[in-house]
């Protein structure tokens, strides 16, 4: 491939994304269709299929482009040694993403998507959930290791715990989402995997 074609490439890469991206917030997921996209971006259909097998694929790049390099280097969470301070940080700054109408649509479309995609939630394990939940992973393995943590605390599972809640929230609106919520999530779950500790003067816990 010449210099040339791979910036014709990408740039028309991008217009497809972009056009798929702002479809999604003009018309809604149900109504995007590769034939639309194809228009708004100015290629053919046929350079579309050649790159994504879906338009559940296309909205998932959509949705990498719009995350500003989430294929870059690998993910990592805050680690200042307070563990409270880090973890309501990070699901604050989730919350906020979860808010924001540029993300809503295509994270609602990528989770329909993913339900109905086998392949697409393969891909999403890989690129993107992956690298994430081994960042969370690590958070908390550190934590462990300077003993704010059990030692033989699940790891998944502690993620799970943690980030679950405020997923569930957004994707069912079972309340309001909002950084006072992503902070009891955080107190609550930690209240529970914190390492017990004897009572004083020979007291049961």
């Amino acid at each position: 491939m010449t210099p040339n074609t791979a910036r014709r490439n990408e740039t028309s890469r991008r217009a497809i994304l972009t056009a798929a991206f702002d479809l999604l917030q003009e018309v809604g997921y149900a109504k995007v269709s590769i034939e639309g996209i194809a228009t708004r971006a100015g290629v053919g259909k046929q350079t579309i299929y050649r790159w994504w097998p879906s338009k559940g694929a296309v909205i998932f790049d959509a949705f990498l482009l719009l995350s500003e390099g989430a294929e870059g280097e690998p993910p990592t969470l805050p680690d200042t040694g307070d563990l409270v301070a880090d973890l309501s940080l990070v699901l604050r700054a989730t919350v906020e993403e979860m808010n924001d109408p540029r993300y809503e649509q295509p994270m609602r479309a990528l989770a329909t998507e993913i339900t109905l995609d086998p392949e697409l939630a393969a891909a999403y394990a890989q690129r993107l959930d992956g690298p994430l939940r081994e960042a969370k992973r690590q958070r908390l393995r550190s934590a462990q290791q300077a003993g704010q943590l059990a030692d033989d605390l699940d790891l998944d599972v502690a993620v799970d715990l943690i980030w679950g809640p405020v997923l569930n929230r957004w994707l069912y609106r079972s309340g309001p989402l909002t950084t006072e919520y992503a902070d009891r999530v955080v107190a609550t779950a930690l209240d529970g995997l914190r390492p017990r500790r004897p009572a004083a003067h020979g007291m049961p816990a």
